[in-house]
């Protein structure tokens, strides 16, 4: 698979061989699907907390008597049909979301999405990316010259000066190969990607 390697004008100057392991793969939407998902469900801190019938603040006083007023028999404010009672089924902290996915299914997911990126021309590789000051001006001026409004920048190692750069930036997002993730590679319209960091993406998820 050929990549395209863009200049400091967002020209093409040249064309890298890469890998057809991790940028020839044949798109499988179901696969991809199922990464994104199970890679969302795993970040969730389950911090939700809900309180059932024994936990609500209530009288046991039963409202009226079993008897005689024609309306339903009712025990104590707490029942879950009641405005201000517990729920049937509360959620708690201790829920577990986590979805289980194979090594092998997560490297085929991802490699999945970088290949339709290749193929849709929204995945380019630069020979270095880096800017002088920890300046957003700095930044933006570079992407705005490379022709890159929305962008994943994956290098090779931690640049400070580029990742305080790109922090007040709402569509740009700085990772290092190693952070690199599907809800990533998805969100963003256009990946870009240092050759260094090219090298480091063949060897991790070959």
């Amino acid at each position: 698979m050929e990549l395209k390697l863009l200049n400091e004008q967002g020209q093409p100057s040249a064309t890298l061989q890469a890998s057809d392991a991790l940028f020839g793969r044949e798109y499988n939407e179901a696969l991809i699907h199922q990464v994104v998902v199970a890679y969302m469900a795993n970040a969730r801190s389950g911090n939700r907390a809900q309180k059932g019938r024994d936990e609500v603040s209530h009288t046991t006083h039963k409202p009226w008597r079993q008897k005689g007023t024609g309306r339903a028999r009712s025990g104590m404010g707490s029942s879950p049909i009641w405005r201000g009672g517990g729920r049937a089924f509360p959620n708690k902290p201790h829920e577990n979301f986590s979805h289980k996915v194979n090594r092998k299914m997560y490297r085929a997911g991802v490699a999945a999405i970088l290949s339709q990126l290749a193929r849709d021309g929204r995945l380019s590789v630069v020979e270095g990316f880096a800017v002088e000051a920890p300046k957003t001006k700095l930044l933006s001026q570079k992407l705005k010259g490379l022709g890159l409004d929305s962008v994943l920048v994956i290098t090779d190692s931690f640049d400070e000066n580029l990742y305080l750069s790109s922090r007040n930036l709402p569509n740009v997002l700085v990772l290092e190969v190693s952070e690199t993730d599907p809800v990533s590679l998805v969100r963003f319209p256009n990946v870009l990607v240092t050759k260094g960091a090219l090298a480091k993406m063949e060897e991790m998820w070959q």
